[in-house]
């Protein structure tokens, strides 16, 4: 019977937002269509002033454009098929579909996680190091580094997203997110998901609190390091250029933890949405703001870009 559930299941039903009336439902299309365009604007535009300014060409920009890529494609995963449900009645969405965006969530989520500890590793090496900081961190060492957070998220996603569609679903066709996700998915399932949910928290515990752990024991290293630092210059100078990936690793990570490291006797629909749109839609559009903003370096070279621009029109 199970086995036969899983082969005639032919698609899921994205609830998303559809117990909200239909004006608020259409306030929330504009919102999330305005966060989707800044989005999109604010990495692309990071992503090429990295790529051609050469003055950007350091470790610590290159993986900034990584992390700007990761969060267009990111973004990409779950706004349009949100919008796509505000507006239309049709909320359904296929099997196929449904493992496909759940995969490329979880491979660019998890890579997003394991980048922020990348550049994490990056700092401490530049402040803690700073001497051998471009023989650690040659460019041969900074695209393998790249490199592994994508192979890494790719094999877990896989492996994840693969575990969880071996599940038979019979309970309901019925997701109630914006977005194929692990803990909604198996709430459908009626096999007993007990072994598997103990198998994917101890997952999402690896691949959430190890980067995490990295991250903060760089940070402990770092704050020692600039505590110890005479100058009140050198002090300014590597507070300043640990700053932005602090705030975002603060605003990813809480987000992230609340959603899938809560105790599921705590757990309450509608709230794991809002941790979400936090998560996959806010921080993404605020990651340019935050780097760019904060960053001399960055904002140097978009006026220098604009300056090039506005002088080559005239």
């Amino acid at each position: 019977m199970m086995q036969s559930n899983v082969t005639l299941l032919k698609e899921f039903i994205l609830l998303g937002f559809s117990e909200l009336s239909s004006q608020l439902q259409c306030v929330l299309f504009i919102v999330f269509l305005v966060i989707y365009i800044l989005s999109l604007l604010g990495n692309s535009i990071i992503f090429f002033i990295v790529t051609v300014d050469h003055t950007l060409h350091t470790p610590m920009y290159y993986f900034l454009k990584n992390l700007s890529l990761i969060e267009i494609a990111f973004t990409t995963v779950t706004v349009p098929k949100l919008l796509t449900l505000l507006i239309v009645k049709d909320k359904s969405i296929s099997f196929v579909s449904c493992a496909v965006q759940m995969f490329l969530f979880l491979f660019l989520g998890t890579t997003d996680c394991l980048l922020l500890a990348v550049m994490a590793l990056d700092r401490y090496v530049a402040i803690c190091m700073p001497l051998q900081y471009m023989t650690i961190m040659s460019r041969s060492k900074c695209v393998l580094l790249a490199l592994t957070t994508w192979i890494v998220g790719f094999v877990f996603s896989m492996c994840q997203t693969t575990f969880i569609f071996h599940l038979p679903f019979c309970k309901s066709h019925d997701i109630h997110h914006f977005f194929c996700d692990i803990p909604p998915l198996l709430r459908l399932s009626c096999a007993d998901t007990f072994a598997r949910e103990i198998v994917t928290n101890m997952a999402g515990v690896t691949y959430l609190l190890l980067p995490f752990l990295l991250i903060l024991f760089s940070y402990v290293f770092i704050i020692t390091k600039i505590v110890k630092m005479k100058s009140t210059e050198g002090k300014h100078r590597a507070v300043s250029t640990c700053t932005s990936h602090i705030t975002s690793v603060t605003l990813f990570y809480g987000a992230a933890m609340l959603a899938y490291l809560q105790p599921k006797s705590s757990y309450a629909l509608g709230k794991d949405r809002i941790f979400a749109v936090f998560y996959a839609f806010v921080i993404p559009m605020l990651n340019p703001f935050i780097y760019s903003l904060r960053n001399a370096e960055v904002k140097e070279a978009i006026r220098k870009q604009l300056c090039s621009n506005i002088f080559h029109k005239m």
